[in-house]
């Protein structure tokens, strides 16, 4: 058992008998009072995130978890499958695991994280940007860039996002997967 003194981002602790990733905390120390540890959780089935606040001190259950790194083959309309390229292990995971699904192209490498207890799928992460062609996009007016206009832009893997005017068809673009949005243009 640990303790509110051992809370750090990204550490995995089991609360109300689920799964939370500690995404940030802070230790208060009020004038007045006992000291307590506010924090914002994620669950790791749901992606939630639920603001609590720990009494410092208190026991905590620490989880290990374990990051497996796997390639994305294909969509079968219900589930995704992966494989590890080491061992060509292939498993099924659902579209409700996957952070940002609509951004995997088959052959990207991805992070599957597992309950090391349970050998159970917690979730799929995709690295933090993803090169993607723009397959649609409605031609932009040359010099038009005085403001920060954006239009809407169909990618390879069918997602559509908001992209700056100077974006053409056939343009590769990288795209933020943790906020899904354009980051840049990439050069060839």
């Amino acid at each position: 058992m640990a303790t509110t003194a051992d809370f750090r981002n990204g550490l995995i602790i089991e609360f109300n008998n689920d799964l939370y990733s500690i995404v940030e905390f802070q230790h208060v120390k009020p004038g007045k009072g006992n000291a307590f540890v506010r924090t914002r959780l994620r669950n790791l089935k749901s992606g939630k995130i639920l603001p609590n606040t720990f009494p410092a001190g208190v026991k905590i259950n620490i989880q290990r978890v374990e990051r497996r790194p796997m390639q994305y083959l294909y969509n079968d309309g219900v589930d995704y499958h992966f494989m590890n390229a080491g061992t060509f292990e292939q498993l099924q995971i659902p579209k409700e695991s996957i952070n940002a699904a609509e951004f995997l192209k088959e052959g990207d490498n991805v992070e599957i994280m597992y309950h090391t207890d349970t050998e159970s799928v917690l979730s799929c992460e995709l690295p933090a940007t993803v090169v993607l062609e723009v397959i649609y996009t409605e031609p932009g007016e040359k010099g038009n860039t005085a403001t920060n206009a954006m239009k809407d832009a169909t990618l390879e893997t069918n997602a559509v996002i908001k992209v700056p005017l100077f974006i053409n068809i056939g343009d590769k673009i990288k795209v933020d997967t943790r906020d899904r949005s354009y980051s840049e243009r990439v050069k060839e």
